[in-house]
């Protein structure tokens, strides 16, 4: 059994959209997988009601309670390594985990460790995405799925989606747009890797 185990930090709807799509899909007649939990760095994380109604193992691990980030993602790599299957490692999905990974972090879950990004990578990685792309004059604008590399924002892309940029739009507004995308792109990105793993 693939186990995945989901990263958040708030409301989780792309982890949502994943636990949707895994018991619609029947991920685990079709891949041989399940999302195997769900851990938020905060405990109020709305995201993690969804999960416990849906029978998902639910994980909280505050980040402020560890003197580095180094120490941090240490404990997350070893709660997420509790979920590994004898010769299957764990594919981790960050869904909204507004944590900076170290390089340690980053090498070790290497080649499934994945991140969506409202934004059309390489344009607009980090923060403020949707405002940049409005302020530069962008017609259009969207969402990435890629692999997590060390350089923020910058690993390769599994899928991307695209959406225009309407006249007026706010950045609130062109959000809704790309967020609507992201929950449909992301399962679908997802199943393709565990497909081809």
């Amino acid at each position: 059994m693939k186990n995945i185990v989901i990263l958040i930090s708030g409301a989780g709807s792309n982890m949502q959209a994943l636990v949707r799509a895994a018991q619609q899909e029947n991920w685990q007649q079709r891949y041989g997988a399940r999302i195997a939990a769900v851990v938020s760095n905060k405990a109020e994380a709305k995201g993690l009601e969804f999960a416990r109604a849906q029978g998902i193992t639910t994980e909280v691990l505050p980040h402020q309670g560890f003197a580095s980030r180094e120490a941090f993602d240490q404990a997350l790599s070893a709660l997420i390594d509790g979920y590994a299957t004898p010769g299957q490692p764990v594919l981790v999905v960050l869904a909204g985990f507004m944590r900076i990974l170290t390089p340690a972090f980053v090498e070790r879950y290497a080649g499934r460790l994945l991140n969506i990004h409202p934004s059309l990578l390489p344009a607009f990685a980090g923060l403020h995405t949707h405002q940049r792309a409005i302020d530069a004059g962008c017609k259009f604008a969207g969402a990435t799925v890629h692999l997590v590399t060390a350089e923020l924002d910058h690993g390769p892309i599994l899928a991307q989606a695209v959406v225009p940029v309407l006249p007026g739009d706010s950045a609130a507004q062109l959000a809704e747009r790309v967020l609507s995308q992201e929950h449909l792109i992301y399962p679908r990105a997802v199943a393709h890797w565990l497909q081809s793993a």
